[in-house]
């Protein structure tokens, strides 16, 4: 897919905000919803989605929606720094397939990197449920504390 053209209201992320497609979510407000990612490039990758904007891209979010949404990703880099002690933290954000977007619906990626390890090939490997659900229970008793 281009840079350009129509939202997909049927794609995986938009099932999510709907309630029609299961994920592991560690926070949700009225505008932004932010779970882990099923096919994780590092133990912790979480993903940040805005549930208002009908956006495929960076181009094409409104300021607001982006705001909101980067805030939460702030938000959550420190939490999960704080609970997983990764050596550095990755935020990335990408825009057309060509630069690896896979899911045209905004999202960022927050991905721990901790020392020694390479990265996952990305949606190379599906995780365990038992320790993406295990993960989710700490990372959302660490935001409730």
């Amino acid at each position: 897919m281009s840079l350009h053209g129509d939202y997909d209201s049927q794609n995986i992320f938009a099932k999510i905000i709907r309630g029609e497609a299961p994920c592991y979510k560690v926070y949700e407000d009225d505008d932004v919803l932010a779970f882990l990612d099923v096919f994780p490039q590092s133990f912790g990758h979480t993903l940040v989605i805005p549930k208002r904007a009908a956006a495929r891209n960076l181009l094409e979010v409104d300021a607001d929606s982006l705001t909101k949404v980067i805030t939460v990703v702030q938000m959550l880099t420190k939490v999960l720094v704080a609970e997983l002690q990764p050596a550095g933290v990755q935020v990335a954000q990408f825009n057309g397939a060509p630069a690896g977007q896979t899911v045209f619906h905004l999202h960022m990626h927050i991905v721990p990197r901790f020392e020694g390890e390479a990265l996952a090939v990305h949606a190379g490997g599906k995780a365990e449920p038992e320790a993406l659900a295990a993960l989710q229970a700490r990372i959302v008793a660490r935001l409730a504390a």
